[in-house]
């Protein structure tokens, strides 16, 4: 395959023919970023650090789509059949796709990595050949132009780890030319390079070799002495033992002796009881990388000099802390430990250990005990001569470890103190463990946690394998297959062999029986593989667990399954789900969480992996009885209800909210705290997808009290989101509901806000239709509260349709009828509209005075989105009086508001009163800038009004004055 993608040297492109630059910096800067992390997922986050380091700009996300879809043209150019699928969409950044040989540092390191076993093998020929084949693609220092995004951390340490494998390659390939006798053609390039490199002694000594062995001896003592003189006057030290030998060669005039060689060992040959590491295993590399940094094996896998370093791999001394790969069942812990154990085993020359503790079988876990005896009798130690007891048998065994270099792989354990006597204590061996538990409590553990593969690594086992063509053939089938899976190894596995062993088989067959709670889970299993039994172990052990609050958590994952299938919850929302205390919930729950039975993906947020969640939903049908499932059901949909319509209250601070719900715990609900309206429409934008799961489950339990307030509750969430439609839907569905239900209040309340909706969406007519039906049911309540806020939303969309006297006397109506409830800050809030038409009737200077107090009102209380409406407001106000440096200053902080919260539509509004106001005050080409970049948000978005708003504010331009 043709390398497209160059990082080593300044950053190319190849189309196939030639390689070519990438233009602009900020797409450089893009493409190097995604490439140092190819086939992983970036966050947004990490790609505006790389863009604009600390300095991000309050524009950053628009800028970043802007080089994202550049990036994406470039790369069409490269791969014009897979574009599209070249660089994803993947929460919650982006992952650039890139194929084996497709990135030079990649073949790169794949040629070093051959040149260091070729040379292990002292096959010089061979490491010549694969030095030769490395170097080319050496362009000169990585990333050399992408500063300062070179220099931050993360390049950084990549830049050094390709140079440091580019001079240890080099160093090798100059072995090889000493071996061959090729001395004196060696001679220049390794004079280059020690001048290069005053300090290493690695080129230093291959150069003084090579002249002496071409008869060069006064050269070769002089490069002695001046690496000598470099070392002690830079670092203070001598040159080191490969340095030392290669000048008592020079003294001499002979090759100096090799150290003796160790004597036969008379041991038993070292025990090596590792699995078969089988040819499929797929991904992993960021765990692999830390599990051999904890073993002290970091660094390219086989990196070190055998020469010029401390022998290499098997010199290097790994450090003793254990080693815990935690993670569900099934998500690949034994086949990641096996398969690291076999590529650092030459490290741990006296042998490796396995043993499967067996620490979730039915049958019961290997006791210490008896693995110590088999560990003693598998290093030597006689059966007859081990001590009857446990603790005694530990010494022994940490003993036979202290002077032997030994890796122990103790797979499945159940928790810390079933591992605890078979760890050394100290000295040079190490210990990897597997477990379902995250073992906290081992002293000293390095944890890897293990989380489900990611798309790519799941495409690429299920090649391996199936066949590559095989899935190829039918990638809508391969896409289904994948997601029924969820990322799991032993399920892709099972699927994997399946269609391995009936190569007839379409795979749109199997993606059809492993639909979700149609046969799925008994679809995943194949001889002794089974997603089900291996479930079963974790839950069943927690079930029948000794401790209550084992007990307890098996039954939130019943319910959790039942209930609330696909949502994560929080210790609040469980609270309320388990009729419990939010700190018993948060035990709970990180009883589930240090189990793996639920995933625990941030802080405060546990959800169930979609084939747990499935079995889950089955042991519950099994288990509990449906009333203890509707009760459960009920207490958190209350708790939806209550967070919401608290967050809404936040988000608005509405002069009015539905009244309260009645409760259903027995405890009291632990509800979320919003430090501002941002925090408030935050929150509701996370929890929408399971919002609107509560109000579909509250029509189905016949609950319109509870479905309407949902959709009600939206009310915050729509002041930044309107433009989505999703509170249109929610709100029709609740109206269904409710008239279902002849629910008169919450239809009352659903017409109120539905008018809302559609005032925000420029639907006039039919905001009109529903402000007069829900003034009449407010007005037969007897609601003047209720009555006073819908008057004044008519008089908002009169404003709206620019009828300056329905306008006003609207707005007039609704401040009596506030003055009449006593309510002060509706009565000062209603201004604003008052100033809306006072503008529209040509009196600005009322208009400014009446919105000058809503604004300083606003400011008091930290209602940011109202603000940003008045200052919009203000601003244009200010633009018809002619005050242009505080019309622009108004518009400035209005919008300032808006990107801050993400609101699109409030953006969007902003942006077209700044263009009128550029307009207006004779600045064409900032206004046409302006009124581009509100089209390109309205486009974006699809809000219909405001792009046909900016398509006449830009033929206006065009218009002679």
């Amino acid at each position: 395959m043709v390398v497209k993608f160059g990082l080593l040297g300044t950053l190319v492109l190849h189309d196939g023919t030639e390689p070519r630059p990438v233009g602009g910096p900020k797409v450089r800067v893009l493409l190097a970023a995604l490439l140092l992390q190819a086939n992983r997922t970036v966050s947004r986050d990490a790609l505006k650090e790389a863009l604009w380091g600390d300095s991000v700009p309050a524009s950053a996300d628009a800028a970043l789509a802007n080089h994202l879809t550049r990036l994406r043209r470039l790369l069409a150019a490269v791969d014009p059949e897979g574009a599209e699928e070249r660089l994803r969409t993947l929460a919650p950044g982006y992952q650039l796709l890139v194929h084996e040989g497709e990135l030079d540092a990649d073949v790169f390191e794949a040629r070093v990595r051959a040149v260091r076993h070729a040379h292990r093998r002292e096959d010089w020929e061979e490491v010549r050949r694969e030095a030769a084949l490395a170097m080319p693609l050496w362009r000169g220092t990585p990333l050399a132009d992408l500063a300062p995004f070179a220099d931050s951390e993360g390049p950084a340490l990549r830049v050094h780890q390709l140079a440091e494998a580019r001079l240890q390659a080099l160093e090798w390939s100059f072995d090889a030319e000493l071996q061959l006798g090729r001395h004196q053609e060696a001679v220049a390039a390794l004079s280059t390079l020690a001048a290069e490199h005053p300090l290493r002694e690695g080129f230093h000594r291959r150069l003084m070799l090579a002249l002496h062995r071409s008869g060069r001896q006064a050269d070769a003592f002089a490069v002695y002495h001046r690496l000598r003189r470099s070392l002690v006057d830079e670092l203070g030290t001598e040159p080191g033992d490969a340095v030392q030998r290669a000048h008592q060669e020079l003294l001499t005039g002979e090759p100096a002796p090799r150290p003796p060689a160790p004597a036969a060992r008379t041991a038993p040959r070292p025990p090596f009881q590792l699995p078969y590491d089988g040819d499929a295993f797929t991904g992993r590399a960021a765990e692999t990388a830390a599990i051999r940094t904890a073993l002290g094996l970091a660094g390219p896998e086989g990196a070190g000099d055998t020469d010029d370093h401390a022998a290499g791999p098997a010199g290097a001394t790994p450090r003793t802390r254990p080693v815990v790969i935690s993670g569900m069942g099934g998500v690949g812990k034994t086949a990641l430990a096996v398969h690291v154990a076999h590529r650092v085993s030459e490290a741990f020359p006296d042998g490796a250990l396995y043993a499967d503790l067996r620490g979730y079988c039915v049958h019961g876990a290997r006791t210490a005990h008896e693995l110590l005896a088999r560990f003693l009798s598998d290093l030597g130690v006689h059966h007859d001569t081990l001590p009857d007891d446990t603790d005694d048998r530990a010494l022994l065994f940490r003993a036979a470890l202290a002077e032997r270099r030994v890796l122990l792989v103790l797979d499945n354990a159940r928790n810390a103190a079933h591992v605890a006597p078979l760890l050394p204590a100290g000295g040079p061996s190490a210990v990897l463990i597997t477990s379902r538990q995250l073992l906290a409590d081992l002293p000293g553990a390095v944890t890897v946690p293990l989380a489900p593969l990611p798309e790519p690594d799941q495409h690429a086992l299920l090649a391996a394998l199936a066949g590559a063509d095989r899935v190829r053939r039918e990638p809508e089938a391969l896409a289904d297959i994948m997601a029924a899976c969820g990322g799991l190894p032993l399920a892709l596995r099972i699927v994997g062999g399946r269609l391995a062993s009936r190569p007839s088989w379409p795979l749109a067959l199997l993606a059809k029986r492993l639909t979700p709670h149609q046969g799925r889970l008994e679809t995943l299993t194949m001889g002794t593989f089974d997603v089900r039994q291996t479930f079963a172990m974790s839950y069943v052990a927690m079930r029948d667990g000794d401790q209550p609050l084992e007990r307890e958590a098996a039954r939130a994952f019943r319910l959790l399954g039942r209930a609330w299938p696909g949502h994560g919850v929080t210790p609040q929302s469980a609270a309320a789900l388990l009729d419990v205390t939010e700190t018993r919930a948060a035990a709970v729950l990180d009883v589930l969480a240090d189990a793996h039975l639920v995933l625990n993906p941030e802080p405060d947020r546990y959800v169930l992996h979609d084939l747990l969640g499935e079995y889950a939903w089955g042991r519950g049908e099994e288990e509990d009885t449906g009333a203890d499932l509707t009760a459960a059901t009920l207490r958190l949909l209350s708790w939806y209800v209550t967070a919401l319509a608290t967050a809404s209250l936040v988000a608005t601070r509405e002069s009015q909210s539905p009244p309260p719900l009645a409760p259903e715990t027995g405890v009291p609900l632990s509800l979320p705290v919003f430090a501002d309206d941002d925090a408030a429409i935050r929150w509701t934008a996370g929890e929408l997808p399971a919002i609107r799961a509560a109000l579909t489950r509250a029509g189905e339990l016949g609950r319109s009290d509870m479905a309407w307030r949902l959709a009600v509750g939206l009310f915050g969430y729509a002041g930044t989101h309107w433009w989505t439609t999703e509170w249109d839907t929610c709100l029709g569905q609740a109206m269904d509901i409710a008239r279902a239900h002849d629910d008169t209040l919450g239809q009352a309340w659903l017409h109120r806000r539905m008018a809302v909706a559609h005032g925000m969406a420029f639907r006039n007519e039919a905001c009109l239709a529903h402000l007069r039906i829900a003034l009449d049911l407010f007005t037969a309540r007897g609601d003047v509260l209720a009555q006073a806020s819908i008057l004044g939303n008519m008089s908002s969309l009169y404003s709206q349709i620019e009828d300056a006297e329905q306008a006003l006397v609207y707005a007039e109506l609704s401040r009596d009828l506030y003055r009449e409830a006593g309510n002060t800050r509706g009565e000062a809030l209603v201004l604003i509209r008052i100033a809306d038409a006072r503008q529209l009737l040509g009196d600005l200077d009322q208009a400014a005075t009446a919105i000058r107090r809503v604004i300083e009102l606003l400011r008091t209380d930290g209602h940011r989105l109202f603000l940003a409406t008045g200052l919009t407001k203000y601003g244009d106000i200010l633009r018809a009086l002619g005050r242009r440096d505080e019309a622009f200053a108004a518009l400035t902080e209005a919008l300032a508001i808006r990107h801050r919260m993400e609101d699109v539509g409030g953006t969007a509004d902003c942006l077209a009163f700044t263009a009128r106001a550029h307009h207006h005050f004779g600045e064409g080409e900032a206004a046409r800038e302006t009124w581009r970049t509100c089209l390109e948000l309205a486009r974006t978005h699809n809000l219909t009004t405001r792009i046909e708003e900016c398509l006449k504010g830009l033929a206006a331009l065009s218009v002679p004055a």
